[in-house]
């Protein structure tokens, strides 16, 4: 590969958003910043987290090894280079007692979610679990496979339906069915079918209405800053072990790979619409604004199966993700719940979803979709009569604590999300960031504010000191609230960053959410490791294409100073493959793009290919190397220059836990 073929490529990974991240183990590091062992106060707390468990009746093992029929001869899935993009067999260790490294809920959860292979539901019909974060729902048609959500990434969905056609019977794929906007649910695609197949009306592919919109916009325009905090939250580069990685609280990992995409064929737009696929009857539920902005359920009308895509799962879920998106609308999402246990729940005898295990029985349906309706009501109005009171966000995160009715259903932990950044998320969603007092409408930056901080607290000795009592007695929250201020302070202090990240881990082994405990080890590795930048997954063009002209020009927007700029210019492109063409007005202090509507003397045309093109204005490639590519100028090519210098770099990262 070119090197200018190495940076197009790399265009597609900076579009991307969130990094995908392959089960690989971090190399070998120096003894001293190994992870340390569980402390005399986080094995207490542990002990005393067990005592306080619903009783586990042995239902969820059933459901969650029921219908095995068998798993890959080899757990390790490879890309066509021979690299690993997943292990199977990478949470093999979680069995016996959890040690005191990891919250013994969350241990349990894992000894559940480890289950891998194929797996019999009811009379035709599948899942594949545990070959990536998401799950692949397989229906036998008249003629072929109906696959519901294909995985996150090629690799694993070919592995997927390998295991399919070698356990079951080969049989063509007719039909996939995207749930919802989010890559783990239609990234596998094309390791299922094949464009030309899906162009000659050989395969369906259909999904929700606004889907390609949402899939395309979700991450681009904070897509830096999304993908740098989704390695924490998935805990990127850290190994799977009892004092690593925990899976994600709704799967193992994100898989390695590539991540494709095949446009709809097919569009569903409101709920009770129906299709008979293959032979199939199905009948949608939309549900869009709750796990996503575009999402549908599908009831599996002849096996009696309500698929509840994301939902409802084995998990309280994120109101508000910690990677950062959209607040969702959790009244709406328990609206949805109790719609569905109106439409479904009394005729659906299996209840399945696009993560974790099945629930079988009619009764457990309904149940459980009373149950989590529940737990997002409950979660909601009490935060809005807590918050119409005037308690604030960290107030509400104290004290609202998940009932004990509604904490005695497993599947209601918060494992994923939690009761504590979920009320915040609630609250934000009302009123946004500022709690009313004045005092915090103009606070300090962190870096300013820190050095406040350890000043008036008699400076880093005093700092220190206190930190090493609260953490003597336990108290990990305070004495990384102290130790974070003297980082950031002063970040070259090694005494405090080391104990800062000791405490972060101890908090890390307490927590009962997977993505809690990533967050915490991912921010103590980097303490003791410095910041070292995780690879995003593999995007094919496909990927590039879905992104609308119009919202990529609105993403180049962002990047832009006008100071820069010796005068205002405007500039017009000739995208020729997509036969677009748009106008760009660069003022001294705002660019515009408008697709469409080219500018009427501009100061120089460029004119090519979309990849060429975004390579101009997003990776920055120089403009001759470009133009012995194809890339034609016409006018000046001063101009395109001075826009090019007038953008910023695409963010390739930026420190966390340290200024």
């Amino acid at each position: 590969m070119t090197r200018s073929a190495h940076r197009i490529a790399a265009l597609a990974l900076l579009l991307s958003g969130a990094a995908a991240i392959a089960q690989t183990p971090s190399p070998p590091i120096d003894p001293a910043l190994q992870p340390k062992p569980a402390s005399a106060a986080t094995a207490a707390a542990q002990q005393a987290a067990a005592k306080a468990l619903p009783l586990d009746d042995g239902r969820d093992a059933e459901f969650a090894k029921r219908g095995f029929i068998a798993s890959l001869d080899d757990p390790v899935i490879r890309n066509a280079k021979g690299q690993p993009v997943w292990n199977a067999a990478g949470y093999d260790f979680v069995t016996g007692p959890a040690p005191a490294t990891v919250n013994p809920s969350l241990w349990r959860e894992m000894t559940l979610l480890k289950n891998h292979g194929l797996f019999q539901v009811t009379d035709g019909i599948w899942q594949v679990r545990g070959l990536d974060l998401s799950n692949m729902t397989v229906i036998r048609g008249k003629t072929g496979w109906i696959l519901i959500d294909p995985l996150t990434t090629r690799e694993t969905a070919a592995a997927a339906l390998g295991l399919i056609n070698a356990r079951l019977g080969p049989l063509p794929v007719v039909a996939v069915i995207y749930s919802h906007s989010h890559a783990d649910h239609f990234g596998g695609v094309r390791g299922v079918v094949s464009d030309a197949d899906v162009k000659a009306g050989k395969v369906q592919i259909i999904a929700p209405e606004h889907f390609m919109e949402e899939t395309s916009s979700e991450n681009v325009m904070a897509g830096a800053a999304m993908g740098r905090r989704a390695n924490y939250q998935f805990g990127a580069g850290i190994a799977p072990g009892a004092q690593g990685q925990m899976g994600s609280g709704i799967g193992m990992a994100v898989s390695g790979g590539e991540v494709t995409l095949i446009e709809p064929t097919d569009t569903i737009r409101k709920t009770g619409e129906t299709r008979v696929v293959d032979g199939v009857e199905l009948e949608f539920q939309i549900v869009s604004g709750s796990e996503a902005p575009s999402e549908l359920n599908v009831y599996i009308a002849p096996s009696r199966t309500f698929l509840s895509a994301e939902m409802s799962t084995c998990t309280l879920h994120n109101i508000l993700t910690p990677r950062g998106a959209k607040v969702r609308d959790t009244h709406a999402w328990a609206g949805f719940l109790d719609e569905a246990l109106r439409l479904y729940g009394g005729r659906s005898d299996v209840v399945i979803s696009s993560h974790c295990w099945p629930r079988f029985g009619q009764g457990e349906v309904s149940r459980m979709l009373a149950s989590q309706r529940d737990n997002y009501r409950y979660l909601h109005d009490q935060t809005v009569r807590r918050m119409n009171r005037g308690e604030t966000m960290n107030e509400l995160a104290e004290d609202l604590t998940q009932p004990a009715g509604i904490a005695a259903d497993w599947f209601n932990h918060g494992y994923y999300g939690t009761y504590s950044h979920n009320s915040k998320a609630v609250y934000q969603f009302y009123l946004g960031w500022y709690d009313g007092n004045p005092a915090n409408l103009n606070a300090w930056p962190p870096q300013q504010r820190a050095a406040r901080y350890v000043a008036a607290m008699g400076g880093p000795k005093k700092v220190l000191a206190e930190a090493r009592k609260a953490m003597a007695k336990g108290d990990y929250r305070w004495s990384s609230e102290l130790l974070s201020q003297l980082v950031f302070a002063d970040p070259a202090n090694q005494t405090a960053r080391t104990l800062l990240a000791d405490s972060f881990e101890q908090q890390g082994y307490q927590a009962e959410s997977a993505i809690w405990r990533n967050q915490f080890l991912s921010a103590a590795r980097e303490l003791r490791q410095g910041y070292k930048p995780v690879g995003p997954a593999v995007q094919s063009q496909d990927m590039i294409a879905a992104v609308p002209t119009q919202l990529l020009m609105d993403s180049m927007a962002t990047r832009y100073d006008g100071t820069r700029m010796a005068a205002p210019l405007a500039i017009n492109l000739v995208i020729t493959d997509r036969k677009e063409t748009v106008g760009i007005d660069a003022g001294s202090s705002v660019l515009i793009g408008r697709v469409g509507l080219p500018a009427d003397k501009p100061a120089a045309t460029v004119t090519g290919p979309r990849q060429l093109i975004l390579a101009l204005l997003f990776l920055k490639a120089p403009l001759a190397q470009l133009q012995g590519l194809g890339l034609k100028v016409d006018g000046d090519p001063a101009a395109v220059k001075a826009l090019q210098d007038a953008l910023d770099p695409m963010p390739s990262g930026f420190n966390i836990v340290k200024p």
